[in-house]
């Protein structure tokens, strides 16, 4: 195919719809090496170069002469919303299949069989899904010109926990036509991981690397180890930096909490994980700056483009070098100065632990899937299998969804049942988990590394990336101070104490129901518990540490604790006010709740009564990974001591909550011997993001 410069020109401007744009260094050359059909390329560029622009503008010029459409698969499709507006400026017909338009695949699927698609965007997941592997890249498989693998890092080994589909890649990339055109583009790869690219998408592979160095980013780092410091710190610095920004955070629950703080602080700030709805709104208010900062987990990833980010701070340090330069890498693209600020806490290596423990399933959890399956030849579900082991639905199905992916493959999905195959799992499974596991724990110790630095930032990233140092230039601004006010900190303690948590009442008994109850289907409106409250999360900051100490420290929770507990209910106002309290009792630990429910009742003038006994001795319900089987722990343990109990709406106390069905079971038990009302009341939550 011929390249022709002018066209390539004409459709960057209109892409970017900028009449005088120019190509960038490299883009040029790597569009005419897709169009000419020299190879394999991999481009190495960072994050706002434009490489949405070489295959878009390649897809075009070989449309435009004749060929078939492309095929790119991208983990970012919901975060492309500027990629394909761009393309549809250039005429590109772009269209997407994942599992956030499932309502627009039976047309995308019409579009394709007429060839009225130009480039077919897909998640990695698609290409395990048997219905679209048959009966729709079956169909256009002969006809597809390229190939287009978008954050190519992710086929490696290094990437697999972030999008395990990736793997899937290496099969397909291993049989495709020699002169296939495959164009792979990646921000960021250290030497192992292109050593991994060039093993896997072939040894001709001609790579294309631009170079790592951010010259308008000022980049700091500063151990806040304190949540109440960092809080203090954002409200008192982030108004002072001129234009918009993104605030990271390592999970959901610390987004909403920070957001929460800073509009507190009169601040325009919204939270955006996972779980946001409204996200293309939320990203929109950023860049129209209707908004001073985004408080983001990574849902706010490598997709989302705003060229004039003054700054991107990260309240916790991330994971590795790689997935801190392409967030930070945000910042500055279009501007001659922009702030990286990474504020170090202490619960940073806890939550990454969490994260390297938690990546790959255990010996334990494959084995117990593995049993499971062989002893129902028929298959299990997922519901069937948490019925069957004592293991979270995350934990089952990241475990199904790894094995499922290993050639051979131990176990497969027929409709919506698991079953075994004849394979046996390789050994190499377990090596492949010990080398990644080892990686992880290496590259957490280099980002604390990075976080002790008092200089010399770009340079350490830029290394540990492999890139070459030389030159490095900082743009002219002070650095931020490292203490923030007293009181701003004051506030800040204070406002983390004062998070409140609803407690969701449950309206239907589980699966299989509760047999020694004799409970199953909806529970009757009428013996429901009302919303309930608690008083944090489980060991957080605020009150979390403390309830945490009263259980397993001091055997006795303390009376800052009783008071936070009765402002909170004064607060709440439950109606009908509550007339008395009982609590959940505990053989472990007969005394504790107890005596905090007899002390919290005396605050509010109210009457104690412990009408709910044990029945029978369980184990702890924390020790229980779903909600089924925390149901079967529930099922049968607790009555209502006999005679009568007092008339009215209770306030039912627990210390800790996380699946409800002890309050679920308290409740029913307690309205339906009288009860009018029952507000569940716990000291803390456990788990939330």
């Amino acid at each position: 195919m011929n390249f022709d410069r002018e066209r390539a020109l004409r459709l960057l401007r209109e892409g970017c719809g900028l009449p005088n744009a120019q190509f960038r260094d490299g883009q040029e050359g790597a569009i005419r090496h897709v169009v000419e059909g020299r190879g394999r390329l991999l481009v190495v560029q960072k994050t706002g170069w434009g490489k949405s622009f070489v295959y878009f503008i390649a897809t075009k010029l070989l449309r435009e002469q004749g060929s078939g459409p492309a095929l790119l698969i991208s983990p970012l499709l919901a975060l492309m919303r500027n990629q394909i507006a761009a393309a549809k400026r250039m005429g590109v017909q772009a269209k997407t299949i994942h599992s956030e338009n499932q309502e627009e695949w039976e047309q995308v699927e019409t579009r394709l069989a007429a060839d009225d698609v130009d480039i077919l965007l897909i998640s990695p997941e698609r290409l395990a899904n048997e219905r679209f592997r048959t009966e729709v890249l079956a169909r256009i498989a002969e006809r597809i010109e390229l190939l287009v693998i978008d954050e190519a890092h992710c086929i490696s080994d290094w990437g697999h926990d972030f999008r395990p589909d990736y793997r899937l890649i290496e099969r397909i990339a291993r049989t495709l036509p020699h002169n296939l055109r495959l164009l792979a583009t990646t921000a960021t790869v250290n030497d192992r991981v292109m050593s991994d690219l060039k093993q896997i998408l072939g040894p001709d592979l001609k790579v294309m690397r631009g170079e790592l160095h951010r010259p308008s980013l000022k980049l700091q780092t500063i151990r806040l180890p304190g949540q109440a410091e960092r809080l203090a710190w954002l409200a008192e610095y982030v108004p002072r930096i001129e234009g918009s920004g993104i605030i990271y955070t390592l999970t959901k629950r610390d987004a909403v909490q920070v957001a929460d703080w800073l509009r507190s602080r009169g601040l325009q700030v919204e939270a955006y994980t996972s779980d946001s709805d409204h996200r293309p709104e939320l990203e929109q208010a950023l860049l129209d700056n209707r908004l001073k900062a985004l408080v983001a987990t990574t849902a706010l990833g490598m997709g989302f483009d705003k060229p004039d980010l003054a700054f991107v701070i990260h309240y916790q340090c991330p994971r590795s070098v790689v997935a801190y330069y392409q967030q930070v890498g945000r910042a500055g693209r279009a501007i001659d100065k922009a702030y990286g600020i990474l504020l170090g806490g202490m619960e940073d290596t806890e939550i990454n632990d969490y994260f390297i423990e938690s990546a790959f399933p255990t010996r334990e959890e494959v084995g117990a899937v593995l049993q499971a399956l062989e002893q129902h030849p028929g298959g299990l579900s997922v519901p069937e299998l948490m019925g069957a082991i004592n293991e979270s639905m995350g934990r089952i199905e990241k475990t199904l969804s790894l094995l499922a992916l290993e050639s051979p493959a131990p176990v497969v999905k027929v409709g919506s049942k698991w079953q075994l195959t004849a394979a046996e799992l390789s050994p190499s499974f377990w090596d492949r988990v010990e080398r990644l596991t080892k990686l992880r724990r290496a590259e957490q110790e280099e980002m604390q590394k990075y976080l002790d630095l008092k200089k010399g930032h770009m340079e350490f990233l830029i290394c540990a990336l492999n890139g070459d140092p030389a030159g490095i230039e900082e743009p002219d601004l002070p650095p931020l101070p490292e203490q923030s006010s007293p009181v701003l900190r004051q506030s800040a303690s204070e406002f983390l104490r004062r998070t409140h948590l609803l407690i969701e009442p449950r309206k239907q008994w589980p699966a299989g129901g509760m047999p020694r109850y004799g409970l199953r289907g909806n529970i009757d409106s009428a013996l429901q518990a009302q919303p309930g409250r608690a008083l944090c999360y489980w060991g957080d900051a605020g009150w979390g540490g403390l309830v945490r100490d009263g259980k397993y420290k001091d055997g006795r929770f303390s009376d800052e604790l009783v008071a936070a507990c009765r402002d909170l209910v004064v607060g709440w106002k439950p109606d009908p006010s509550p007339t008395w309290v009982t609590c959940i009792p505990s053989h472990r630990h007969p005394n504790l709740v107890p005596d905090f429910a007899r002390r919290l009742a005396q605050t509010l003038g109210l009457p104690f009564h412990p009408v709910i006994v044990r029945t029978e001795d369980r184990p702890e319900q924390k020790t229980m990974k779903n909600s089924v089987q925390q149901a079967r722990n529930v099922d049968g343990s607790l009555a209502v001591r006999e005679g009568r109990i007092p008339e009215g709406s209770v306030l039912l106390v627990d210390d800790m909550v996380d699946s409800r069905w002890t309050f679920t079971v308290g409740a029913w038990l307690l309205l339906s011997h009288g009860a009018s009302a029952v507000f569940p009341l716990a000291l803390a939550k456990t788990g939330g993001g």
